[in-house]
Formats: C-alpha cells, sequence, structure tokens
C-alpha cells in the first residue's frame, strides 16, 4: 500500500447566476482532475448562493474536514461579489485593502480606469497569500487551508495551473474502466462482494444505452497501483463468469 497520506479538498461554487441556470459551472470537473494529478482527492463540491452567512457557514464547516477548501466565484468588482469579506468573517480576520493587491491592480489599469469598484477587488482578509492572476491580473489567495479563485472559467484554471505545485498532495488517483455489454442490475451482487474483498480500491457502476443497447461501465480507482491491477483482474473474471466480454480503451 502507499505510504503516503490521502490529501482532501472540497470546492464551493459562490454564485446566484450558477444557481439560476443561467450560468453552467464548468469548474468542479477541471479542479477535480487537476488536484487529482498532484495527488489531492476532491471529495465535496458545495454550490452555494451569494449570502454571507451561507459562506461563511460552508467554509467553517469545510476548512475543519478537509486539507484544501477552494471556493470560486464571488471576488469581482460589483456589489453581489462578497465572497472575500465572507472569507475574511469565517476566519476571523480583519477585512480590507491589500496593498499589493492594489498595486498589481493600479499597475494593469491606466490611471482613469482605476475605479473604487475595480479596486474593491484587492479588498481581503489579513495576512491572505496573494494567487498570481496572468488572464486579468486581479488576484486570487490563499488564507490558511482556504484557497479564494474567480468563477470565470478561463480565469481560474489559469490561476490554478500556476498555483497548483504549492498544493502538498498524497498519492494521485489511478483507474480503470471496463466497458460490458450486460445490465447493471445484474452485476450488482458480484460487484458488491468484490468491494468487500478489495480494501483500498474503489469501485462504481454507470449504467447506459448506446444506439438500443443496455450496457455498463465500471470503474475501479485506488491510489495503490497493485491493489488497482488485482481489482482489475478480478473485475474481469466477474464479467466472464456472468458471460459478458469486457472491453477497455
Amino acid at each position: 500500500m502507499s505510504e503516503k497520506p490521502t490529501v482532501t479538498a472540497a470546492l464551493i461554487v459562490i454564485g446566484n447566476e450558477v444557481l439560476s441556470g443561467r450560468t453552467q459551472d464548468a469548474n468542479v470537473q477541471f479542479l477535480a482532475v487537476g488536484l487529482n494529478n498532484v495527488g489531492v482527492r476532491l471529495m465535496e463540491a458545495r454550490v452555494i448562493a451569494d449570502v454571507e452567512d451561507e459562506i461563511v457557514q460552508a467554509i467553517n464547516a469545510l476548512r475543519a474536514k478537509y486539507d484544501y477548501v477552494f471556493t470560486t466565484g464571488g471576488i469581482g468588482p460589483t456589489h453581489d461579489d462578497i465572497t472575500s469579506g465572507a472569507v475574511a468573517k469565517a476566519m476571523g480576520r480583519e477585512f480590507g485593502r491589500n496593498a499589493e493587491a492594489e498595486a498589481i491592480l493600479r499597475d494593469h489599469y491606466r490611471p482613469q480606469d482605476v475605479t473604487e469598484a475595480r479596486l474593491r477587488m484587492a479588498d481581503m482578509a489579513e495576512g491572505a497569500e496573494l494567487i498570481d492572476n496572468p488572464v486579468s491580473r486581479a488576484p486570487g489567495y490563499r488564507v490558511e487551508n482556504v484557497i479564494v479563485m474567480p468563477g470565470v472559467p478561463r480565469i481560474m484554471q489559469a490561476m490554478f495551473d500556476g498555483y497548483k505545485h504549492n498544493l502538498v498532495g498524497g498519492e494521485p488517483m489511478q483507474s480503470v474502466t471496463i466497458t460490458v455489454a450486460l445490465p447493471e442490475g445484474v452485476m450488482a451482487a458480484p460487484l458488491g462482494q468484490l468491494q468487500q474483498d478489495h480494501d483500498g480500491v474503489e469501485f462504481g457502476s454507470y449504467p447506459f444505452v448506446r444506439h438500443g443497447q443496455v450496457g455498463t461501465c465500471l470503474v475501479a480507482r485506488s491510489a495503490d497501483e497493485g491493489a488497482l491491477d488485482a481489482a482489475a483482474d478480478a473485475l474481469r473474471a466477474m464479467i466472464g463468469e456472468l458471460g459478458g466480454q469486457p472491453m477497455e480503451d
């Protein structure tokens, strides 16, 4: 088994526009994959409204439970961008203008374009560690284990890619996906037995219908390559015993 610890994370997607359906979140999948690549497992994702008390409660609940908490959304220049104030409140820190962040914004905009609304993007919790924004310059930041980023996917993703080397992770999860033309129900009992027999491996079952054909994608995931190989062999054997033909990419 791997000697590295399991490192976990949660994501809080903040924004009424996501809950209303006006904006489709594109960050959960990106962050899940990106975190796994550096050995951090995304264990939970919440979508919440632009309500200060809800943000505070979510941050405090998740930062106590996971190694990292990421937030996306609500750090722009408008009145409904309240994430930064809520983060400061949750962390019990003073909230105000970050001089380094202000300097970045003033350097980016022409003097006549520097407005108080734009400078609000430099307001954050005391002691925040800035995270570079290579796209639009307004920085994200980290306070303890809480990492605050914008919701715009292009900006958030560039910011994460530039910062991810600072995360301390464990072993990345690996996976094996096997597709079979059998209904999920046929495999439920033996798949449950496989889960009991293979400690440290997660099994998932995802049914589908393609061109009128019923089938199932079976996924085994583990940070331990040897355990994963053994589980995948057992999965193939189970499929064969049920009269199926395992298909793999």
